[in-house]
């Protein structure tokens, strides 16, 4: 399945539309700030399809019964952009551990690339529900080989793939090489790039958030 948080009128868009402006996204703590927002609404999003049970809560005058998560879902994000976009997620699933991702795109003779991963760092996946955070979902490949690793390794229950701005090449690449994945994005490009940036999408997100690489 596929949600597309901007084909709902919500204050969500407000955010969105924050994150692409050319003059808005020079504040830095803003633009962080925008990812985080939307990293929390999809986050809530992602919670109407867990699993819940009724539970007892104890109170100063008595006892309530509120639908409580059976479980708390393990959160990844590809390091760096994602980092904002991942804190989203954590403020909401506040009991979950996360999973940290070194990626890059390795530039080959011609333009075109490979996917380098270098280090994983996560917890036990095995039966568990998986969200992979990234803030830009362009190609699809960086996700794909990060899954694909992860399910080589472990036997993960529900795999979740969410990004702020996704191109249709990029969902069309993970749907085609992840046919159980459940993606959640804010929006979603037509085009790109010869170098695969999203068109119009809002420039290059990690450097936006932390500063241009050397």
């Amino acid at each position: 399945m596929i949600f597309i948080l901007n084909k709902t009128n919500t204050i969500g868009n407000s955010f969105l539309a924050e994150m692409r402006d050319a003059v808005i996204q020079k504040d830095k703590q803003r633009f962080k700030r925008n990812q985080e927002k939307l990293g929390e609404i999809l986050a809530y999003e992602i919670s109407k399809k867990l699993e819940y049970t009724p539970t007892e809560v104890q109170t100063p005058l008595g006892t309530a019964t509120v639908n409580l998560p059976v479980e708390q879902p393990v959160l990844g994000v590809i390091l760096r952009a994602g980092l904002p976009f991942h804190q989203g997620f954590m403020n909401f699933f506040d009991q979950s551990s996360s999973a940290f991702v070194t990626a890059y795109r390795k530039v080959k003779r011609g333009g075109s690339f490979v996917i380098n991963i270098d280090h994983i760092s996560t917890p036990n996946l095995d039966d568990k529900i998986f969200i992979l955070c990234d803030t830009m979902l362009a190609t699809g490949q960086s996700i794909v080989e990060v899954c694909k690793q992860l399910m080589a390794q472990y036997k993960i229950k529900e795999l979740h793939v969410a990004a702020v701005i996704a191109s249709t090449e990029g969902i069309e690449h993970v749907r085609a090489n992840l046919p159980k994945v459940n993606l959640w994005v804010c929006a979603v490009d037509d085009e790109m790039t010869s170098k695969a940036y999203i068109v119009p999408g809002l420039g290059d997100a990690g450097d936006l958030a932390f500063g241009e690489k050397s």
